[in-house]
């Protein structure tokens, strides 16, 4: 037999050892003291809200060789700065500096970075309250602010 207790009024000690075996799991431990929402600037949030500082390009991993476009923003939420994909051919004309974007995540694998753009796990979605997706395929015109 193993260690295990037995017999009646055991429960107890079952249950409180089977409570501390847990802890010497990766996936529970990180899952209880929510470690991934703490490392994240989203804070576990699906989108948030952001000031463009700077447009920039980012160098696509091997064996691709493009300039993939992206922007760094500041949330409004906690002041962090994180580096963001633009998707779309020629997306990067309708952001400018000191616009107003909501970002999502990409969805790459574990939440990580998705395909040949390293480090960068989230996109824009909206600038300036109005869709990316329309202002690229012409279904309205960028507002003024």
């Amino acid at each position: 037999m193993g260690n295990k207790s037995n017999g009646l009024m055991s429960g107890k000690k079952l249950k409180n050892k089977r409570k501390a075996a847990r802890w010497h799991g990766r996936k529970y431990a990180r899952r209880i003291l929510k470690l991934r929402e703490k490392a994240d600037p989203l804070r576990g949030a699906h989108q948030a809200k952001g000031i463009v500082l700077e447009k920039r390009q980012i160098e696509a991993k091997q064996p691709n060789s493009a300039m993939r476009k992206a922007c760094v923003v500041q949330l409004l939420k906690n002041g962090k700065q994180i580096t963001v994909f633009i998707p779309g051919d020629n997306a990067q004309r309708f952001i400018n500096e000191h616009d107003e974007v909501m970002i999502e995540c990409i969805g790459g694998k574990m939440g990580r970075a998705k395909g040949d753009i390293p480090c960068v796990r989230w996109q824009v979605i909206k600038v300036n309250d109005q869709s990316l997706n329309a202002l690229l395929r012409g279904k309205i015109e960028k507002g003024r602010r």
